[in-house]
């Protein structure tokens, strides 16, 4: 499948607003010209070049565990938040400043696109809330597949802004991300979190030929908007499944696989390489493996070392401690923290939790986490598994 890049040229630059980043209003947003010589630490892990360490970052860095978050979240809604261009770098950079992850990823939410798409989305205590969910063939037929910059350019402006923000920090990488298909479909049918997943999964039963136009339109609409995110400054791009572990290996090679595939193919990852994280993958890891993203995140439920062991050396590994680790004593989570390192090595490996972090969770332990890491000394004595 050939690839389908982004046409639009971000060639003039709008300086970022707070009040204007509200609107709507279409904007052109341009990225800082890349070093021809240097690379992110995240990116070569991402293209498994040998370091002396791994980078470190965290899914979810930016969020409520952090007061700074928690102060300006008591000023707008967290939809406002990340549609407004200036407070979105504030908090993106919040863990980066406080920490010194190797990576920042930009403050957002998976769901903007499908309201782009023409859905109505807002958020609540319980978490997001579509009010109107998808139902019928009609339903899907009348989503749009949106101009990235037009719908989303407060998206692209945050990109660009931290690109600024961090030129100072060659080392340090930005990440972009977007939810993968079958995850945004479950919010977009169900009208929000669900336990059971019923509507999906009889769509998925009764009406196939619907899911399978969703999950196209949605495929469409991702591959536009991680590539405008490359574009606009973003080094490394994730595609988040969360609820792709729900399904049976039968229905993922069906209805998840394939989708995942096109995004992947359709992006520059000459430009940015692609990580794919699947929430609950040790049933489908190889087929994770054959949609051929540069990098395979994973949860916490698979040894690093067997994930190695199944998937080879010629994709990168993300991961995977898990987030509730990080609720024990300094002196029980530090020897989690280096026997991940140790089974991590020293080549095609980025530090990072097994899913996203956990709003309660003890500042001091983040800070050990990210220490940890960068303190490493064991990556080139340990066996590394590049060349296994």
């Amino acid at each position: 499948m050939g690839r389908c890049f982004v046409s639009r040229c971000f060639c003039s630059m709008m300086t970022p607003k707070s009040d204007s980043s509200l609107t709507g209003e279409p904007r052109t947003v341009s990225a800082p010209a890349p070093s021809a010589t240097e690379a992110p630490r995240i990116v070569k892990a991402c293209r498994r070049i040998p370091l002396d360490r791994p980078p470190v970052w965290l899914m979810r860095q930016a969020g409520r565990y952090m007061k700074e978050y928690r102060a300006i979240r008591e000023k707008v809604t967290f939809l406002e938040l990340c549609k407004n261009v200036d407070l979105a770098v504030e908090v993106s950079l919040q863990p980066f400043n406080t920490f010194g992850m190797d990576a920042v990823i930009m403050f957002s939410d998976i769901l903007i696109p499908p309201e782009a798409m023409g859905m109505r989305l807002e958020f609540t205590e319980k978490g997001p809330w579509l009010p109107e969910p998808l139902s019928s063939r009609a339903d899907v037929e009348r989503l749009r597949i949106p101009d990235p910059v037009e719908h989303t350019g407060f998206v692209m402006e945050i990109l660009a802004s931290l690109r600024r923000s961090l030129q100072t920090y060659p080392d340090v990488g930005l990440v972009g991300f977007a939810g993968s298909p079958w995850t945004l479909a479950t919010y977009m049918v169900e009208g929000g979190v669900s336990r059971n997943f019923t509507r999906i999964k009889t769509m998925m039963y009764d009406d196939p030929e619907t899911l399978h136009l969703l999950m196209d339109k949605l495929a469409q609409t991702v591959t536009l908007y991680l590539n405008a995110q490359i574009e606009a400054g973003a080094q490394v791009v994730q595609l988040f499944d969360t609820w792709g572990g729900i399904v049976t290996r039968d229905q993922y090679r069906r209805f998840i696989q394939p989708y995942q595939r096109q995004i992947l193919d359709g992006l520059n990852r000459e430009a940015a390489p692609a990580i794919l994280y699947v929430n609950g993958s040790p049933n489908v890891l190889d087929l994770m493996a054959e949609t051929q993203p540069d990098v395979i995140g994973l949860d916490w439920l698979t040894p690093l070392s067997d994930a190695r062991e199944k998937l080879g050396p010629n994709i990168a590994l993300q991961g995977n401690l898990d987030t509730n680790a990080l609720f024990t004593r300094p002196e029980v989570l530090k020897p989690l923290i280096t026997a991940m390192l140790a089974e991590g090595g020293d080549t095609g490996y980025i530090a990072n939790l097994g899913h996203g972090i956990l709003p309660q969770t003890p500042v001091e332990n983040v800070r050990l986490f990210v220490d940890t890491v960068k303190q490493w000394a064991g990556a080139s004595s340990s066996a590394s598994f590049s060349g296994r």
